[in-house]
């Protein structure tokens, strides 16, 4: 690795087709959370740059071709960024392991999946009828409803999945014939600078595409509020979430948040009644707390189990997460990377304490784990940790922790299974354990939460919406759905016989 010394800043604020260093001319180290060290620097935007970068995004809707483009020619683009993207999924998903810590076969899954997005996208208006006719009732009239684009769409995406964030909000934007600023995550901006390159390569105009790099306060709060931005999309914490939400009301635009869940997995005794279910859900239980270092909105952080299996269940459990192998994500057989910040391991640590304060019992981890030749001693590692005996009073049971931690609650009825997994201001997603066909079907539908899954954790689908209930934001993103949030509608009607209408005497 290069000394830090070595390092040179690369101009990363792309804005009407060019790329530029900071107007004040500030960079940024970007750290490598496995050991500390920088690896990358990049230019730190403030609100100057966004200015300049919205002034471009907005002449391009304006007076470029990008937004009057066919739509089989905008299908056409999203489809060659795909290809380009599958082909240097290698050296993208080591970046983005590096980048935000995981492991490189998660990154190398992210770009598949971002590829997968970009594809779906194209296909959706590639297959679209041009526009809803609406019968008027006269045969002189022509009636149509149509879709058309919003305008200069903000973009705000986080840190645990930098470009698969990115795509979800970039690919529908794109497809609906918008232009855009995107603002990736400050300490993770490196995939999504190159995707920008990508999209040029595949041809989209200049000014269709723009990215700011710098911190939150200054230009992502300049891009909520910018008058020219017509739709502001977010994905972050509830806080800042917030704060989008209120810089962007004076000027009523659109607004989509994604803003994180505290998730329930609840598993029924039923479903543990052979070994194998048992192993299966032990298993994903794992997976649902533990993916990306417990670093994913949409984590399984709340085990709701069946009071008569919890001891078996939550032995197995903290066994098994004790043997997780943590470590650097690009060296072979890691399981698990460190966490993204020094900063997001204070948090994690603060939650921890207080859930041992308030009377729950540790099972598993706890504690950072001691350095080895994977395991750099000034990385941001920290042990999956189970927490046994929570109750929903706890900090811990409340909040969205966002690290490797698994609390245990149980029940004795179905009925005190569906309370507790409501019982939270969040209504992302949730998950629900059983052999019982029935009860999984009423399970599911009485769960307020805006993705469950059955007898699984974590998939998604490109063609489903992606969003949640509550405080977990309002919007949603893939499916349909997604690209309306994209779309305005215009009503279109044309007379082929107009006649005076004679309301007024003259």
């Amino acid at each position: 690795m290069a000394d830090s010394t070595e390092l040179q800043a690369r101009d990363t604020i792309h804005a009407g087709g060019e790329w530029r260093a900071a107007v004040s001319g500030a960079t940024r180290e970007i750290l490598d959370p496995a050991d500390a060290l920088p690896f990358a620097v990049v230019a730190e935007g403030d609100e100057q740059d966004a200015d300049l970068a919205v002034a471009a995004a907005r002449r391009a809707f304006d007076e470029g071709p990008w937004p009057h483009a066919p739509v089989a020619e905008r299908a056409a683009l999203l489809r060659r960024v795909a290809g380009l993207l599958l082909r240097d999924r290698e050296e993208l998903g080591l970046l983005e392991s590096r980048d935000a810590g995981k492991t490189v076969e998660e990154g190398r899954v992210d770009i598949d999946c971002v590829a997968d997005a970009f594809r779906y996208f194209a296909d959706l208006v590639a297959g679209e009828a041009p526009g809803r006719v609406v019968d008027a009732g006269s045969p002189d009239v022509h009636s149509v409803v149509v879709h058309e684009p919003v305008g200069v769409c903000a973009l705000i995406t986080p840190w645990n999945y930098p470009l698969l964030q990115a795509s979800w909000k970039i690919a529908p934007a794109l497809a609906a014939g918008n232009t855009f600023v995107v603002k990736p995550s400050e300490i993770t901006p490196l995939t999504t600078v190159a995707l920008i390159d990508l999209l040029t390569e595949a041809g989209l105009p200049a000014g269709a595409a723009n990215i700011v790099t710098g911190p939150g306060h200054t230009v992502g709060a300049r891009l909520a509020e910018h008058p020219d931005v017509d739709l502001v999309s977010f994905t972050g914490g509830l806080i800042s979430g917030t704060k989008v939400a209120q810089a962007a009301a004076p000027g009523v635009k659109k607004v989509a948040l994604e803003l994180g869940g505290k998730n329930p997995n609840v598993v029924f005794a039923d479903a543990c009644a052979t070994d194998e279910g048992f192993d299966t859900a032990v298993d994903q239980a794992l997976n649902a707390a533990f993916i990306h270092s417990g670093q994913v909105c949409s984590a399984g952080a709340r085990l709701i189990v069946e009071e008569s299996v919890r001891d078996r269940f939550v032995t197995e459990l903290a066994r098994r997460a004790g043997k997780i192998r943590l470590g650097r994500g690009t060296e072979d057989g890691v399981e698990c990377g460190p966490l993204v910040s020094e900063q997001q391991r204070a948090k994690v640590e603060a939650y921890v304490e207080s859930a041992l304060e308030e009377g729950a019992v540790l099972r598993s981890g706890g504690k950072r784990p001691a350095p080895s030749a994977e395991r750099p001693e000034h990385g941001y590692f920290y042990e999956p940790t189970v927490l046994d005996r929570c109750h929903r009073e706890m900090k811990v049971v409340r909040e969205e922790v966002f690290g490797p931690v698994l609390t245990v609650e149980t029940f004795r009825t179905e009925d005190e299974a569906v309370a507790l997994a409501n019982d939270t201001e969040y209504g992302l997603a949730g998950a629900v354990w059983t052999a019982d066909a029935g009860r999984a079907r009423r399970v599911a539908g009485r769960l307020r939460h805006g993705t469950v899954w059955i007898n699984d954790f974590h998939p998604y689908l490109p063609q489903a919406e992606w969003g949640g209930f509550g405080r977990s934001g309002v919007g949603r993103e893939l499916g349909p759905a997604g690209l309306a949030e994209y779309r305005e509608t215009k009503h279109v009607y044309q007379n082929l016989a107009p006649k005076p209408v004679r309301w007024f005497a003259g």
